[in-house]
């Protein structure tokens, strides 16, 4: 379903301005000075004219391609076209089944409003402990900012690029996947105005593109029903016709289909890291490659259970439950003829993300063995070599755990911390649990915020299970996957410390995305963190543009020296990737035990 505008030409609008006026200066004359009101009302009725004006000098930009013609805006000399569909509606019939390409044109849509989100799972992290100044710094994260508009019909995607472009262009192309745990997050939240204004600034002018997919009960149920159905792994399958449609499409607005790199963050990193496995890395598509280069912005490998095991098929039985489709012949026949509000809540009734059980996540990219599109758990692809050989950009937030970490108020010792983990891989033995937390100093000093004495310890497990949550799932799993690859792929991998000291959360996950998007609350590190990823888009090297102070050249990671960029607040230094050696030999050669 697409949304219908009514637009009045200039001067229709001149024409219902003229009549409004008088009437909204009677109205208000009462509560209004009259000086106040005329000014007003020039200001109204100067804008159709100086709406006109830009018109005439900056006409809406226009883009056909085979599904019809797109009319986006133009701003500071980018070009925006948002909300373009790239699969069928997967409403009714369609819920909870593969995305289908568009078989119908649209003649033309006006792509310049808000796009709408994919439903949205999220219990907003708990902020009860935290200064109000650095709990709102942290809500402000485009990754933590709920969606204004969201629905079923949500498979669209944004183009951006600079207005100078055109089809003979051929810029290369950087398409973002935004993360959210795989429950919530949108397209709405990333403008990547700044990112391109200083690649045109560079002389190395690139494209931007970012996909909506379908999140928590409607793009990642797991179970044995839907594995018999081989409607496993929705999300995924969003994401990746969305490649296909850059691929078929990008063109058309100045893009070069052959210089396409894949980036994303958190959930988005992790499926960017997805892609590289999916049909066992063989990303090939009408000839080509969906894409040549990857950025991972915290998150790789995690090691995951299948799609018909307990974990999963206990959340589709409660969400079953809870739809009231529990005594139904087929319940996914129940599930897709629900309407949107009932089947919403019924797939929001499980654990969301940033709860208690915040690392207990109910829906993920699960393996599914009969099925090549996602059939086997993501250490055991690359550990098969079964991974598509690409330049990757790799690296983390000093402090990944501490916002997964702050409604856990009532671990208090190390026992009640060691069956809090346990649960979370109810397949490991409880001793290899044991065994790796004591791996981590009962001492907050040690514990995460880094390099914050004994401060902030809001709880007595905080700053301990904070750090074993950020190295178990990102900073030390990076480490493990690079150990695996950089030999046969050029890697660079960093870590960012530019918030440290920040009360409570540190340089906290998804912090990234405020400062590389809108150079916020530092305008350095975004300068170079852009610097470093435009070059890469452009050569897949990010040395190539510039090593001007203050960037430096970024060596590979290789598994003898171990070298990290370290983006600090102002500077950039490298440092060996060897903190808590122990803890990431034991994650390293105990994958399964984390299994989720």
């Amino acid at each position: 379903m697409y949304k219908i505008s009514i637009v009045l030409s200039v001067h229709e609008q001149d024409a219902v301005l003229s009549l409004l006026i008088p009437i909204l200066v009677c109205s208000f004359t009462i509560t209004m000075h009259i000086p106040l009101l005329l000014s007003l009302a020039v200001l109204a009725y100067a804008s159709p004219i100086q709406e006109k004006r830009q018109l005439q000098s900056s006409p809406a930009p226009s883009v056909t391609i085979k599904d019809g013609t797109v009319v986006g805006s133009s701003s500071g000399g980018i070009d925006t076209f948002n909300g373009i569909p790239f699969a069928q509606p997967p409403v009714g019939p369609l819920r909870l089944k593969r995305p289908l390409p568009l078989t119908a044109t649209y003649g033309t849509i006006i792509a310049t409003g808000t796009p709408t989100a994919c439903p949205q799972f999220m219990q907003q992290v708990d902020m009860s402990n935290v200064p109000a100044a650095v709990a709102a710094m942290v809500l402000n994260s485009p990754g933590l900012q709920a969606a204004t508009v969201t629905g079923e019909d949500c498979l669209t995607l944004n183009v951006q690029r600079p207005s100078t472009a055109n089809s003979a262009s051929k810029l290369p192309v950087l398409v973002w996947i935004y993360g959210g745990g795989f429950e919530f997050g949108s397209t709405q939240d990333y403008d990547a105005s700044k990112i391109i204004q200083k690649s045109i600034s560079l002389g190395k002018p690139i494209m931007f593109v970012a996909m909506n997919y379908r999140l928590g009960g409607f793009g990642f149920m797991a179970g044995k029903e839907l594995k018999a159905e081989g409607n496993t792994n929705l999300g995924l399958r969003d994401q990746r016709l969305a490649l296909q449609w850059v691929q078929n499409n990008i063109a058309a607005f100045g893009g070069d289909p052959t210089k396409v790199t894949i980036w994303g963050e958190s959930a988005g990193s992790i499926s960017v890291f997805d892609h590289t496995i999916i049909n066992n890395g063989d990303a090939s598509y009408n000839g080509g490659q969906l894409f040549r280069g990857a950025i991972m912005n915290s998150g790789s490998i995690i090691a995951i259970a299948d799609v018909d095991t307990p974990k999963p098929q206990a959340v589709f039985n409660q969400v079953v439950q809870a739809a009231g489709c529990s005594g139904a012949a087929n319940k996914l026949a129940c599930l897709r003829a629900l309407d949107y509000t009932t089947y919403l809540n019924a797939a929001n009734s499980v654990p969301a993300i940033f709860g208690y059980r915040s690392v207990d996540l109910s829906y993920l990219p699960r393996p599914d063995p009969t099925d090549s599109f996602f059939s086997t758990s993501p250490e055991k692809a690359v550990a098969k070599n079964k991974y598509k050989k690409v330049p990757i950009i790799i690296g983390d937030q000093e402090d990944e755990g501490t916002l997964f970490s702050l409604s856990q108020n009532n671990i208090s010792t190390t026992q009640q911390l060691t069956d809090y983990l346990a649960s979370y891989s109810p397949t490991a033995p409880y001793a290899s649990i044991a065994n790796f937390v004591n791996l981590y100093p009962d001492d907050p000093s040690a514990g995460s915020p880094y390099n914050t004495g004994p401060l902030y310890n809001v709880y007595p497990q905080y700053k301990r299970l904070a750090a074993i949550l950020g190295d178990i799932v990102f900073t030390l799993a990076r480490r493990a996957y690079l150990q695996q690859v950089a030999s046969k792929v050029p890697a660079w991998s960093y870590l960012a410390t530019y918030l440290q000291g920040t009360p409570v959360v540190g340089t906290f996950h998804a912090s990234d995305t405020q400062e590389i998007y809108k150079g916020l609350p530092l305008p350095e590190p975004a300068s170079t963190i852009q610097t470093y990823y435009i070059s890469f888009v452009n050569y897949l090297d990010p040395n190539t543009i510039t090593t001007a102070a203050p960037l430096i050249n970024w060596p590979n990671w290789d598994a003898n020296t171990k070298l990290l960029m370290n983006f600090q607040q102002t500077t950039n230094t490298l440092m060996q990737d060897n903190f808590r050696q122990a803890a990431g030999d034991y994650i390293a050669a105990n994958r399964s035990v984390f299994t989720v």
